[in-house]
């Protein structure tokens, strides 16, 4: 550790201490606050009140939500353990053909936001879909319905298993080669040795990759949207309360908010019990070697990998083609034959969704990427009470749902002195709060690996500490930072359910935009901004490839 005084005195790492909890406070903690405090409050004479909560838990309705949406996330996260772990498994171990571009398939399945998977899917498993009508001319068949809880739940698993993939590739990095072999030695093989060895050395990591998916399965709004037709969830009814087509109910919509506050907090709680139970320390000084699998095995293994890889791109290379059909001149339907139309529509009409994206999204990682380096380098290197609160809060947003940060800034910063709401700045601001976890823990998991001496040396020979820093440390932190960021920037443009709330016109992007087409039944110009979008993700992967040294992302 870098000797300094004792005491507590003010240098330049207290200032940079002291105004990033400033923000976290402003910004996050103050907005939350407020919609607590709004939850509490009677909408017709402003007394304090718990009619909301009763109204909540006594109607069936409403309580109803909350059991379907816990529905769904269990189910999802179930789902995406069992094809997510078993991948992670076979493409760490296995030699695979093609292993090179497996990856980058896989992570492109999770790369756009869960409602256009939905939209997708309709387009191909609807009661109208390609693929529907199909098998119905050809053999006879009607295949069953894909509304309600069973197409939620196939577009959250072929969504979010490449979250699973991630955390548990990321945790088969840690694991000595020698255990493998041992167990070997003793007669564990195949599932046995998958079972007994590989599960238990990655449980940690299971268990964060099961806390991601439930809070994400739990928070998605516009799946059940979009393919629920009916099927009520939590996350849905908080949109509806706050911006309801026929009434609102900002209060009911706080106290909703409230709770599911409360509920994934639990959650969380739960997950870090069980995670501190199976906590331990493990670093491999030879990783594990992949073997090449015998014939039959060999097959099912590739079968399994890029069938997978390829039902879940199934409904993002159908729209990619949809968008070169032709289309009507207002884009509402496809026309025989094939054309560029959608495109010239969108470039058009939809400039400025295109500029928004890049402004407000990438405005909103060069700050991720900055504080987070801030951050990580305080919690690593400067451990004190007030770096550990900010520690702490930057965990928060893992716990809240997407929408309820969106009300939450509406209900604090809607005023003077600080209106902000309809602004860019609220959009950069909360996709700040939301997005930086995934860059702080990559970062901090990196920093935590290099050596406090190689800082130490440069300080002796003269290097200020702000120098130090940036021309030293960051460096040498630098695959965890281009790792985190990319996490952050490819949520970030898939961003839906805080910025529906936040958006307005001037403020539109691409992915509110396809929200917004979707809606109107503008098809054709829906299916070419999907395919923009799917192409910033591709360059956003590409060059992630270029500047990492081993062309893998991890968390």
């Amino acid at each position: 550790m870098i000797k300094e005084k004792k005491g507590f005195h003010l240098d330049i790492w207290i200032a940079v201490s002291l105004v990033i909890l400033a923000l976290y406070l402003l910004f996050m903690l103050y907005p939350i606050l407020r919609i607590t405090a709004q939850s509490v409050l009677d909408g017709d004479t402003g007394a304090f009140s718990l009619r909301y909560f009763r109204q909540f838990f006594s109607d069936p309705y409403y309580f109803t939500t909350l059991l379907n949406s816990f529905k769904v996330a269990l189910c999802a996260t179930v789902t995406c353990l069992v094809l997510g772990v078993p991948l992670a498994y076979i493409y760490n171990v296995y030699e695979l053909k093609g292993r090179k571009i497996l990856q980058p398939l896989i992570v492109l399945c999770s790369m756009s936001a869960p409602f256009i998977g939905a939209y997708s899917w309709v387009l191909l498993l609807g009661r109208s879909g390609v693929i529907t009508k199909f098998i119905k001319g050809v053999f006879g068949v009607k295949l069953p319905g894909i509304y309600g809880f069973g197409g939620i739940l196939l577009v959250l698993s072929t969504k979010l298993f490449s979250l699973v993939f991630l955390y548990v590739s990321g945790a088969l990095k840690n694991v000595d080669n020698s255990l493998l072999e041992a167990s070997a030695n003793m007669g564990r093989t195949g599932f046995k040795r998958f079972a007994t060895v590989v599960m238990p050395l990655c449980m940690p990591s299971i268990l964060a990759a099961a806390l991601m998916v439930f809070m994400r399965a739990l928070a998605d709004f516009g799946t059940p949207l979009f393919i629920g037709e009916g099927y009520r969830t939590f996350a849905l009814e908080i949109y509806k309360q706050y911006v309801g087509e026929t009434s609102v109910n900002h209060n009911f919509a706080s106290a909703i908010s409230v709770i599911a506050i409360a509920i994934t907090l639990l959650v969380f709680l739960a997950q870090k019990w069980m995670a501190n139970r199976s906590t331990f320390s493990m670093s491999a000084m030879h990783h594990i070697e992949r073997k090449k699998p015998k014939l039959i095995p060999g097959i099912l293994m590739h079968i399994y990998a890029y069938g997978l890889v390829a039902l879940s791109l199934m409904p993002q290379v159908y729209l990619i083609y949809l968008s070169f059909r032709n289309t009507s001149k207002t884009g509402n339907m496809f026309k025989p034959g094939y054309s560029f139309n959608s495109y010239v529509q969108v470039f058009a009409t939809m400039g400025n969704a295109i500029w928004n994206t890049i402004r407000i999204c990438g405005g909103a990682l060069v700050i991720i990427v900055v504080l987070a380096i801030l951050i990580s380098y305080l919690v690593i290197r400067r451990p004190n009470p007030i770096n550990n609160v900010i520690d702490t809060l930057s965990m928060v947003p893992y716990i809240i749902p997407g929408s309820v940060m969106g009300i939450a800034l509406v209900v604090a910063f809607n005023n003077e002195p600080l209106a902000l709401t309809g602004t860019a700045v609220i959009m950069v601001i909360c996709m700040c709060i939301r997005r930086i976890p995934y860059t702080i823990r990559s970062s901090v998991a990196v920093l935590g690996q290099i050596p406090i001496s190689v800082e130490e040396a440069s300080i002796s020979l003269g290097a200020s500490k702000a120098k130090t820093l940036f021309k030293i440390t960051v460096p040498m932190m630098f695959s965890g930072i281009i790792s985190g960021a990319i996490m952050s920037w490819v949520t970030l443009i898939t961003e839906l359910s805080s910025s529906i709330i936040l958006y307005s016109s001037k403020t539109i992007t691409l992915n509110l935009a396809i929200y917004v087409m979707v809606n109107q039944g503008l098809e054709g110009k829906a299916c070419a901004v999907s395919s923009i979008l799917t192409l910033f993700t591709v360059i956003s992967l590409i060059l992630f490839t270029k500047v990492s040294k081993n062309g893998e992302i991890s968390i």
